[in-house]
């Protein structure tokens, strides 16, 4: 930490990297050398959102940020065979954080590449598509999230804090104590990044925690979102514990969400906010909001993807009262019992993603949705202020979100609009995988199976 904080403070704070006019002309090999850093970890996520890299010795780092470090595609989810030639991952010098656990490592996020084309189906490769699109109206997207995780035993079986037992444990005052360590360290990580977090607290499950940090343009908060779920498990470990972002670890408990806070941005100007507008709303951010409304059950197949998902956006109420998590496609003023809720004005918050989606597949997702909506002026239609936990039953029409991950890649692959979007190779090799994963989980016996169809 010590030799991370000594560059701080010669560079006013700034977060290593991520300024980017910084980050077009940096010299890896001279940032190294400066900053006494000794390897570099030139990473990507794959298209399941697992982290995939080569360490990378300083001396090596020139030819590296010329040339990319190769990997075997197949090797990884990506859709590949072993016929297939290198794929060539090309770090990108303004992602460039320096590890504050572990100063003599840099971390570079990195781009694919294969026989001199962009993979269409690399996650990161995905956003900066869809950001172009939004560039070439001249606008940026601007987005945080709230990582929500569990601290569970290294063994995986329960989580880590025995005392943790409150039926009402959110904000557990004592319970977020006990893990002082543990958040505080993750926390001055942060802190020492120049992400400004603001605030940290126990969540609704027991042993369920967030973290919160600024919002900033798309591609960084993937980024740090993709860096922190790496060093949130790195820090656990080193407490002999294990962090876990997984929807629903727990079925009697609060699942894992990924809320992403969004508004869209031009020249300095917030575009979705309008003092005239309804709940300060402009006229393009209900058109955004519109497009995620017509795209969700498509969108679900990337925010949940997995087959655990299901078990938290359709889940039976909790030890808490509540699960947090819609199960139709509605939306709201401040309200947390819809899809999507306006808490204030010029933002809107996206509830519907889940601890395992992709870091830059929910990005580009929200913004290929809200593209949409604006290009073909989708009407959201009469927002809904009940409590849908409550009283959902009683709208009519209401579209439910898929019940499970088999239906949510349905509805993705039949998506023209997510296809054209987010691009055909990409929904087909990412529709192909989750088939074999839903297949392969079909192959499992459970023991509610055996329980209940025994004595059929």
């Amino acid at each position: 930490m010590q030799a991370l904080m000594k560059w701080l403070t010669r560079s006013g704070r700034v977060e290593v990297g991520r300024q980017q006019e910084m980050g077009k002309s940096m010299d890896l090999a001279h940032e190294a050398k400066a900053r006494g850093i000794k390897y570099f970890l030139i990473s990507y996520l794959d298209l399941f959102g697992h982290m995939r890299a080569k360490l990378v010795p300083a001396a090596a780092i020139g030819k590296m940020a010329k040339e990319g470090a190769g990997f075997a595609g197949f090797a990884t989810w990506l859709d590949m065979t072993p016929a297939d030639p290198d794929l060539f991952a090309m770090p990108d010098p303004a992602s460039l954080i320096q590890l504050p656990w572990k100063p003599e490592v840099g971390w570079l996020a990195a781009d694919l590449w294969m026989d001199g084309k962009e993979v269409e189906q690399g996650p990161r490769n995905v956003l900066r598509r869809q950001m172009k699109k939004a560039a070439e109206r001249g606008w940026e997207m601007k987005t945080g999230v709230e990582c929500e995780f569990f601290l569970i035993s290294a063994d995986g079986k329960a989580i880590s804090d025995g005392a943790d037992q409150a039926p009402k444990p959110c904000y557990d005052q004592q319970a977020l104590m006990r893990r002082y360590d543990v958040i505080t360290e993750i926390c001055d990580s942060m802190l020492a990044l120049g992400w400004n977090p603001y605030q940290n607290d126990h969540e609704d499950a027991n042993g369920q925690f967030e973290m919160n940090w600024d919002y900033d343009n798309a591609l960084i908060t993937a980024d740090r979102h993709a860096f922190f779920k790496y060093m949130t498990r790195a820090i656990a470990e080193k407490h002999g514990l294990r962090a876990t972002f997984m929807p629903k670890p727990f079925i009697e408990l609060t699942g894992s969400g990924c809320h992403a806070h969004v508004s869209m941005w031009q020249n300095g100007t917030n575009l979705f906010s309008d003092d005239a507008g309804e709940l300060g709303i402009s006229k393009l951010g209900y058109q955004f909001l519109g497009g995620l409304l017509h795209n969700a059950d498509a969108l679900a197949a990337i925010t949940n993807p997995c087959v655990n998902s299901y078990k938290r956006i359709n889940a039976p109420r909790t030890t808490s009262g509540a699960t947090w998590s819609p199960n139709s496609i509605t939306y709201t003023g401040n309200n947390r019992t819809h899809m999507i809720r306006i808490p204030d004005a010029g933002r809107f918050e996206f509830r519907l993603a889940d601890g395992a989606t992709n870091p830059y597949l929910l990005q580009a997702g929200i913004l290929a949705a809200g593209l949409d909506g604006v290009e073909n002026n989708r009407d959201p239609g009469q927002r809904l202020d009940i409590d849908m936990y409550v009283e959902g039953h009683t709208v009519k029409d209401c579209k439910k979100l898929p019940l499970n991950m088999l239906d949510a890649v349905r509805a993705l692959e039949s998506s023209q609009v997510l296809k054209t979007g987010l691009g055909e190779n990409f929904v087909k090799s990412y529709a192909k995988m989750k088939h074999a994963e839903w297949n392969d989980f079909t192959k499992h016996l459970t023991e509610w199976e055996r329980r209940n169809t025994l004595d059929c």
